[in-house]
């Protein structure tokens, strides 16, 4: 199976075709970005599928993280990634940023559980709980950092995503620690394309995965509605 992996949800504008087949990424560029993803990530789709040799038309599958993150760049990830599949007549997946930042991990078939963790701002994360064979153990959400930390019940943690150093830092005082931290600004784009050939199409939607509400709402005087004027 080719796979097209796309990624802007967090800090990074990441493309990569992965041969599922050979177990190679064929192509792959990835950017650090905070801003500017809308303006990068067709010329790096362009550049990466050049370097693959293959062509949309050779694509199997498309696969894009659907957040949580960032409200303008997961937008233009998913934006990109169901015009391309429309275009090219490919079915398209979407998997959560959490679950990508896990991926690694579970592939290792460690012993034990991985607190994947994304910055929400305002003291708050975005984290999940998975085992390590990652089976479910906490759902998603978003939740105070000290809520977060009440994974500590679970033992020895793996800690990864964005916020996993905000959270190693908070630590509790004589809670068994982590086995590891592993900050990174982003999944790592190939393990994107990995869980997007794994997942089920059908549930699997190329959908937001917000878990909260935007934090900047339009003025409330542009949530009025004006009367109409007098003929």
């Amino acid at each position: 199976m080719m796979i097209l992996a796309i990624d802007t949800a967090l800090d990074a504008c990441a493309a990569a075709v992965l041969d599922t087949t050979s177990g190679n990424t064929i192509a792959i560029e990835s950017q650090l970005m905070q801003r500017g993803h809308a303006e990068a990530l067709m010329p790096l789709i362009d550049r990466v599928m050049k370097e693959s040799g293959i062509g949309f038309a050779g694509l199997d599958r498309i696969a894009v993280t659907t957040g949580p993150g960032s409200f303008t760049g997961l937008r233009v990830g998913l934006s990109a990634a169901r015009g391309l599949a429309l275009a090219a007549d490919k079915p398209v997946v979407g998997l959560s940023t959490l679950a990508a930042y896990a991926a690694p991990v579970v592939a290792e078939n460690g012993e034990h559980p991985i607190l994947s963790a994304i910055d929400a701002r305002h003291d708050h994360v975005y984290f999940q709980l998975v085992g390590g064979d990652g089976s479910p153990m906490l759902k998603p959400k978003v939740a105070p950092i000290a809520e977060a930390l009440e994974a500590v019940q679970f033992g020895a943690l793996h800690l990864v995503g964005n916020a996993a150093n905000i959270l190693a830092e908070r630590w509790p005082a004589g809670a068994t620690p982590p086995v590891k931290v592993d900050k990174q600004a982003a999944p790592d784009i190939t393990w994107v394309a990995w869980v997007g050939a794994a997942v089920d199409p059908d549930s699997a939607p190329p959908r937001p995965f917000y878990l909260r509400a935007p934090d900047a709402k339009p003025p409330r005087d542009q949530l009025q509605v004006s009367a109409p004027p007098s003929p």
